[in-house]
């Protein structure tokens, strides 16, 4: 291994392993991925990718570091809560110091049908760090219209599920065959009422078992090397279970890969407010909206406690803390009502 060149000898444990080899390291160096979520699943698939050497990572998150975070998301710190750093940002920070070779993009935003084409467009591979399944349903509508592969990730309580998505367009470059996609596997909806970090729980190992399973995933992807996961792997390490089901296949019927209908890639952007599992707090978003934090700041100096950052502007008014980004959105704590949500930011934001 002494032959290798300086760029590849921090890789060299991984480039002796005889299913990667010199050439699939070459790959992953040539290659960008794109994790949407940078929370639990997020910073492990963040850092597991950019240890191995993926030349190209775009981080894309909505969120702040927040204390109750720690013990799962591991790429932050006591610091990043104390500075209430956006999650993509300070994973950015934090993986930058680990490489320095590869580029690394922050981008601090809500995936939305506005930008997500834009976000994805140049990705080899997507992942899923997210925490819902509206944004994963987005997430399957653009890798189906771009034909890129996606690992899906959802873990909750002491389980989680992975499973790799093969659009038709990509089976050719990843050497499989075309697999069914989300809307194949769960209907046409994103499922609802079942149970959230919020309800209960999670433990910070199952993040770390699943999300390393998917990350493994994308590096098979990238290298078009390795035996690919053909269903839904499920594991639970509270009850020591593992086990693999069998994906439904691509069916004609499906409204997304058979009929090539693009409903949450198409949805017309419009304002709009969410719930943040577990956060006792609501997300409202303004389409297309610009925010002069500074202008604000100075407006609500006098109504509460207001710190402002590069990245958002902080305040706390009455029982609500208020976190505006520059592009207009707002996570509101203190509420867990949409509609409250809404109307709090059209008093103090305005709509």
């Amino acid at each position: 291994m002494n032959t290798l060149d300086s760029s590849l000898q921090r890789y060299q444990r991984q480039i002796i392993f005889t299913g990667l080899g010199e050439a699939g390291q070459r790959r992953l160096l040539d290659s960008t991925a794109v994790i949407i979520g940078c929370g639990a699943n997020g910073t492990v698939l963040a850092n597991h990718l950019a240890r191995a050497g993926v030349g190209r990572l775009r981080l894309v998150d909505r969120d702040y570091v927040e204390m109750n975070n720690l013990h799962r998301q591991l790429l932050f710190d006591e610091q990043d809560v104390r500075d209430g750093t956006p999650k993509a940002a300070a994973a950015a920070q934090r993986l930058r110091q680990i490489n320095s070779d590869i580029d690394i993009e922050a981008v601090v935003a809500d995936f939305n049908p506005g930008n997500a084409l834009a976000l994805l467009q140049d990705a080899d591979v997507v992942l899923d760090g997210t925490d819902n399944f509206e944004a994963r349903y987005l997430i399957n509508d653009v890798c189906l219209k771009l034909g890129l592969p996606w690992v899906y990730t959802g873990v909750v309580a002491s389980y989680g599920m992975t499973a790799t998505f093969v659009p038709a367009g990509a089976s050719a470059k990843v050497q499989r065959l075309a697999t069914g996609c989300l809307q194949c596997l769960l209907g046409s909806e994103p499922a609802t009422g079942g149970p959230t970090c919020d309800t209960a729980g999670v433990l910070g190992p199952v993040v770390s078992v699943l999300a390393s399973v998917a990350a493994t995933e994308a590096i098979k992807l990238l290298t078009g090397s390795g035996e690919l996961n053909s269903g839904m792997i499920h594991i639970d390490l509270w009850d020591n279970s593992f086990e693999i089901f069998q994906l439904a296949e691509h069916n004609p019927q499906c409204p997304a890969c058979g009929q090539h209908e693009y409903r949450f890639l198409e949805a017309e952007l419009q304002s709009r407010s969410a719930v943040l599992c577990g956060r006792n707090a609501v997300q409202v978003s303004v389409p297309q909206a610009t925010v002069d934090l500074q202008r604000v700041a100075q407006r609500l100096q006098a109504l509460g406690e207001v710190k402002q950052t590069p990245y958002l502007l902080r305040a706390r008014i009455d029982n609500y803390e208020i976190t505006l980004f520059p592009d207009g959105r707002a996570i509101i704590k203190g509420v867990d009502d949409p509609d409250v949500g809404r109307s709090i930011y059209a008093r103090y934001i305005g709509l």
